[in-house]
C-alpha cells in the first residue's frame, strides 16, 4: 500500500533517500551536541589546562551552529517534497478518474467523491514529512547511537539497544495495531459526514419547505458525535503510546547510568565518559520519539490512501484502440446499428437492438417517456458507454476503432443537466473553444438571442452566473448552454431534453431559435415534449429501450 502511494506521488527513491539522509544528519547533530556537551562539562570539572578543552569547545560550538542549519535544510527539503508530491497526487488522481466518468463513477455519492479528492488526498501530505522520513532517519540514528555507546561501554550499548527496540519497534507496532481499525472508521465517518453535508446544503430549500430541518440536522449531529468519539478514542491511544516511549526512555537512561557508574567503580570506564554515555542514551530517544507517531500517521495515511487508490487503480472500461483510424470526416453518416447497451452492474440492458441513423445536416427527434433509454443513446454516441452488441458507426467504421477524443469532437451536447461553472459568461463559453475570439463570442450570443441581454448587464460578458448558473433564469441558462454548444461548431448538435424545465411558450421560442442557429449541423433532438417536433425530418419512438416506430415527417 505505502509503495503504491509512493508511486502515485511520483517521488523517486533516490530523492526520498536524500530527505531521509538530511533528517538523519540533523538528528545526529543534536544527539552529538548533547553527548559532547556532557563530555565537556565532565572534563571541565577535572580542571585541566584550558588548551586541553579547546578542541571539545570548538566541536560543541560547531554542533550548536550546524544543528539548526541542518534542521532548517531538512524541513525545507522534506516539505518541498511533500507539497510537490501532493500536487502530483492531485493531478494524477483527476487524470485517472476522468476516463471513468460518467459511467464508472455513478455508484459514488458526490460528497464521497469530494471527500476522496480533497480530504483523503490532503491526508497524504504527511506521507513523507510525518510518515516515512522520520522513522527511517530516526532508526538509522538510533543504530549509530547504539554503536557509539557500545564503543564506550558494551553493557550500555546492549541496554540502549533493548530500550530503543522497545521504543522504536515494539511501541510503534502496538500503536499501528491500535490505530489501524479506528483510522479506517475515521476515514469512512469523515466521508459519510462530508456526503451528508453536501446533500444537506444542496437540498436546503426543500428541507426547509417540508419542515425536515430538525431531523436532518440531528442526523448530521449524530454523525459528528460518532466522529468525535472515534477521534477521542484515537487520541487516548496516541497519548498512551507516547507515555510508553517516555517510560522506556527513562528506564533505559537510568539503567545505562547504573551500568556506567558500576563500570566507573570497577575502573573499566573513564569517569568523564559516565555523563557522556548517559546523555547519549537519553538523546538517542529523540531519534525514535517520532516513530510511534509515524506509525499512527501511516495508519491514517493508509486508510485515506486505500480510498484514493480504490479509484485511481480502476481501469477505464472505455479505452482507445491500439491501431487507430483517422478522425471521422465532418460529413460522416452516424449510425447506431443494432445497439444493445447495459450500464455496469445493471441486471438488464437499457437499450436493445436500437437502430438510428443521422445523415449530414439531418434533423431527427428521439421521443419517449422518462426511463425509455433516450439519455443512454447520448452516452453511446459520446462513447461514455460502449454497446455490448451492435455498434456505433461513422461511415461504416466502428467508433471503437477511433480515438475517444475524435468521436466526441463530432458532437456538441446540450444536456438537461448541463453544468455552468461559478464563473463569468465568457469563461463558461470558452469551455467549448478556449481560443475563441471576442467576435466569435459575440456572434454566438447573437445567434442564441442573448446579445442584447448580455449588453444590458453591468459587467457584460464578464458577469458572474453563480453556482450552476443560479443567477440566470431557466431560459437564459438553456440559451447560454446552447451558445456554448454552438461555439464548439461540431457536425452534430445533440439536444437532450433541452426544454425540460421551461414553460411551453419559452420552450417553443427556444426550439425555434435552436434550429435556426444550428445551420448546417445535424440535429438530434431527444425529448418527451412536443416543442420542436415540427422542425425535424424524422421522429423515432423509443420505449423500454426498444425502437417502436420511426416515421419521416
Amino acid at each position: 500500500m505505502i509503495g503504491r502511494l509512493v508511486d502515485l506521488s511520483g517521488v523517486s527513491r533516490p530523492r526520498l533517500g536524500v530527505v531521509v539522509a538530511l533528517g538523519a544528519v540533523a538528528t545526529s547533530l543534536g544527539v552529538a551536541l548533547i553527548a559532547t556537551s556532557g563530555y565537556l562539562i565532565s572534563r571541565a570539572a577535572e580542571r585541566p589546562p584550558v588548551l586541553a578543552l579547546t578542541v571539545t569547545i570548538v566541536i560543541v560550538r560547531f554542533l550548536g551552529l550546524t544543528r539548526p542549519l541542518a534542521r532548517y535544510i531538512d524541513r525545507l527539503v522534506s516539505h518541498d517534497l511533500a507539497l510537490r508530491s501532493l500536487g502530483t497526487i492531485r493531478s494524477r488522481f483527476f487524470a485517472r478518474i476522468e476516463p471513468l466518468a460518467p459511467g464508472q463513477l455513478d455508484g459514488f455519492r458526490r460528497g464521497d467523491l469530494v471527500a476522496r479528492m480533497v480530504g483523503d488526498v490532503d491526508r497524504l501530505d504527511g506521507l513523507y514529512v510525518r510518515g516515512l522520513c522520520p522513522p527511517l532517519s530516526g532508526l538509522a540514528v538510533a543504530a549509530l547511537c547504539v554503536v557509539a555507546a557500545a564503543v564506550m561501554l558494551p553493557a550500555a550499548g546492549a541496554i540502549l539497544a533493548a530500550g530503543l527496540a522497545v521504543a522504536g519497534l515494539a511501541v510503534p507496532a502496538l500503536a499501528a495495531r491500535w490505530s489501524r481499525e479506528p483510522s479506517a472508521r475515521l476515514a469512512a465517518a469523515r466521508a459519510q459526514l462530508s456526503s451528508q453535508l453536501v446533500e444537506l446544503l444542496r437540498a436546503a430549500p426543500e428541507i426547509v419547505a417540508f419542515g425536515a430541518a430538525g431531523s436532518r440536522a440531528e442526523a448530521v449531529a449524530e454523525l459528528d458525535r460518532e466522529l468525535a468519539a472515534l477521534t477521542r478514542r484515537d487520541a487516548v491511544r496516541a497519548g498512551l503510546a507516547d507515555a510508553l516511549v517516555m517510560l522506556a526512555a527513562g528506564l533505559t537512561t537510568a539503567a545505562v547510568l547504573a551500568a556506567a557508574v558500576g563500570a566507573r567503580a570497577s575502573g573499566s570506564l573513564d569517569p568523564v565518559l559516565v555523563a557522556t554515555v548517559t546523555l547519549l542514551a537519553l538523546a538517542a530517544f529523540e531519534a525514535v520519539a517520532p516513530v510511534p507517531r509515524a506509525a499512527r500517521e501511516l495508519a491514517v495515511i493508509t486508510a485515506a490512501g486505500r480510498r484514493v487508490l480504490d479509484l485511481t487503480s480502476r481501469r477505464p472500461v472505455i479505452t482507445d484502440p491500439g491501431a487507430q483510424l483517422p478522425s471521422p470526416p465532418r460529413d460522416a453518416t452516424i449510425e447506431l446499428a443494432g445497439v444493445t447497451a447495459r450500464y455496469p452492474g445493471s441486471p438488464r440492458p437499457v437499450l436493445e437492438q436500437v437502430d438510428l441513423r443521422l445523415e449530414p445536416g439531418g434533423r431527427v427527434a428521439l421521443v419517449g417517456t422518462s426511463g425509455s433509454g433516450k439519455t443512454t443513446v447520448t452516452n453511446v454516441l459520446l462513447r461514455f458507454l460502449d454497446p455490448e452488441a451492435g455498434a456505433l458507426l461513422f461511415d461504416g467504421n466502428d467508433a471503437r476503432d477511433h480515438r475517444q477524443s475524435d468521436v466526441r469532437a463530432m458532437f456538441s451536447l446540450v444536456g438537461q443537466g448541463a453544468h455552468l461553472f461559478n464563473s463569468t459568461i465568457r469563461h463558461n463559453l470558452l469551455l467549448a473553444r478556449p481560443d475563441a475570439t471576442e467576435d466569435q463570442l459575440r456572434a454566438v450570443l447573437a445567434r442564441t438571442r442573448l446579445a442584447a441581454w448580455v449588453d444590458g448587464l453591468p459587467d457584460g460578458i464578464d458577469t458572474l452566473v453563480g453556482e450552476e448558473g443560479r443567477r440566470l433564469s431557466g431560459g437564459q441558462r438553456q440559451r447560454l448552454v446552447l451558445a456554448r454548444a454552438l461555439l464548439r461548431d461540431a457536425p452534430v448538435l445533440v439536444l437532450d431534453e433541452p426544454t425540460a424545465h421551461l414553460d411551453a411558450a419559452t420552450a417553443e421560442a427556444l426550439m425555434a431559435d435552436v434550429f435556426a442557429a444550428a445551420g448546417d449541423a445535424a440535429v438530434l433532438l431527444i425529448t418527451h415534449r412536443s416543442e420542436g417536433l415540427n422542425a425535424v425530418d424524422q421522429v423515432v419512438a423509443l420505449d423500454a429501450g426498444r425502437v417502436t416506430s420511426a416515421a419521416a415527417i
